[in-house]
């Protein structure tokens, strides 16, 4: 007798974690520990991600999010100040500004990277210089994982005095002549990301880097409650071990040890990782090649942690819509996505008097990208099957 219903394909999504069996004993291991928070994992954690960036400190926090917004106030922005950052970006890069009081303005896309562009940056600084209008803290994205121009934003800082702070979410692994991302040579702070799509995953969780120690500190502080127990920075002698002392209005953005104990476990792995996302990325240039597709392009002297996949749909060759396409392809099980819609387009920084043809560049881009599915339990005949399935619906 058939099937009433015939089976369905099996899902491929644009992303997902990669969990080993190390990673789960690692987490058993913190589970069965005298700490499931506040305990020897989270500093340990810093301690690995901060050797292998290069960086002198390391602050884990509970999302890459809150790692913004405290690195945002440790870099002291706050109310009558102005961040600017890249429409091409999740909403959280501009939202760490408005946390702070601060007001937000955006910096369009380099029409070959989609990074923030540094030549549209130097235009706006020179423009802003003469009203007034300078920004605090500028936050580049290395969107997908490919690092920004960080070298030549740096000298942009100097020259007109504002501070870096790297959202480095999606570029845990990569780097610039050889200088790993999260390093701070060319910036005042990186942030990571540790969502389960992201290059390794604590579940949620994020950090920020800094060779400044007043930052590291200030950030530590903020994330739990502004409390100190440290004696010298407490306004008298304490009289016990109990003691401490609210210095400031802070948060709870702590990381959990079991969380640091799978992070720890996942760094382990990161080498495989990059190796693995960019042997994908080369499968898709090679398989892609001479369809109505903008393939993504890694500037020299870069290496990418391809945390995503993006092509640009050719909408004049392609015979097909941006919109038909991403349908086309979630029908047949194949979960594409768009990163990202521009954030000055979203209905709430509309309200905030962001207008539609403000930042061409990307406007542009979010009409024709489509992010494939590219993560390390990506398997070849998978992979195939996404290259099939493209090639007959662009035919």
């Amino acid at each position: 007798m058939k099937a009433l219903h015939p089976a369905r394909r099996a899902a491929i999504p644009y992303a997902r974690q990669s969990i080993s069996s190390a990673d789960v004993a690692a987490v058993a291991r913190a589970l069965r520990s005298d700490f499931l928070t506040q305990g020897p994992a989270v500093p340990a954690f810093e301690r690995a991600v901060s050797r292998r960036c290069g960086a002198e400190h390391a602050v884990a926090v509970n999302s890459a999010t809150s790692a913004l917004h405290l690195g945002c106030l440790a870099l002291g922005l706050g109310p009558g100040d102005t961040l600017w950052t890249t429409p091409n970006t999740f909403v959280a890069s501009a939202n760490c500004a408005l946390y702070c009081g601060a007001s937000v303005d955006f910096v369009d896309i380099d029409p070959s990277t989609w990074n923030l562009s540094t030549l549209a940056l130097r235009r706006k600084l020179v423009s802003a210089r003469r009203k007034g209008q300078l920004p605090k803290v500028v936050v580049p994205v290395h969107f997908a994982g490919q690092p920004c121009e960080q070298e030549e934003i740096m000298e942009l800082a100097v020259q007109f005095g504002f501070k870096v702070l790297e959202d480095a979410s999606h570029a845990l692994g990569a780097a610039r002549h050889g200088e790993p991302v999260g390093s701070c040579r060319w910036s005042h702070a990186t942030v990571l990301s540790f969502h389960p799509v992201k290059i390794i995953t604590s579940v949620e969780g994020g950090m920020l880097l800094t060779n400044d120690t007043l930052v590291a500190q200030q950030a530590a502080s903020l994330r739990s409650h502004g409390i100190s127990r440290d004696p010298r920075r407490l306004t008298r002698a304490p009289d016990g071990p109990w003691y401490y002392e609210q210095l400031e209005l802070g948060f709870n953005f702590r990381l959990t040890d079991v969380q640091a104990a799978l992070g720890t476990s996942q760094l382990g792995r990161l080498d495989d990782f990059i190796a693995c996302r960019n042997r994908l990325a080369r499968r898709y240039d090679r398989a892609l090649r001479g369809l109505p597709l903008r393939l993504p392009t890694v500037r020299a002297g870069n290496l990418s942690a391809f945390h995503l996949y993006v092509a640009r749909l050719d909408r004049r060759r392609a015979g097909i819509s941006h919109a038909d396409l991403h349908a086309a392809m979630r029908a047949e099980q194949i979960g594409v996505n768009l990163h990202y819609m521009p954030v000055h387009l979203q209905p709430y920084y509309r309200k905030l008097g962001f207008r539609p043809r403000a930042f061409p560049e990307a406007e542009r881009y979010a009409t024709e990208a489509i992010t494939l599915p590219l993560y390390p339990g990506l398997t070849d005949a998978d992979q195939d099957r996404v290259v099939r399935t493209l090639r007959r619906l662009l035919r």
